[in-house]
């Protein structure tokens, strides 16, 4: 079935969809989060932002050992 729904994609051109993950918009933030509540996003004061995980991994950002 996986087969079958690649080559279907590949004639099509349709897109795998980008996994989103977060941030906290802080020059000193390091890590990134799958979901907006991760306890780790609980002491950002600034905007909690949402990214394509190959921008963040891109920014420099690691995944946040809550999530490990």
């Amino acid at each position: 079935m996986k087969i079958l729904l690649c080559i279907g994609c590949l004639t099509t051109g349709c897109s795998i969809p980008e996994t989103k993950v977060y941030v906290c918009d802080s020059k000193n933030a390091i890590r990134y989060h799958y979901k907006a509540t991760c306890r780790g996003l609980s002491n950002c004061r600034h905007a909690i932002i949402s990214l394509s995980l190959k921008e963040a991994r891109n920014r420099g950002k690691t995944l946040c050992k809550w999530e490990d």
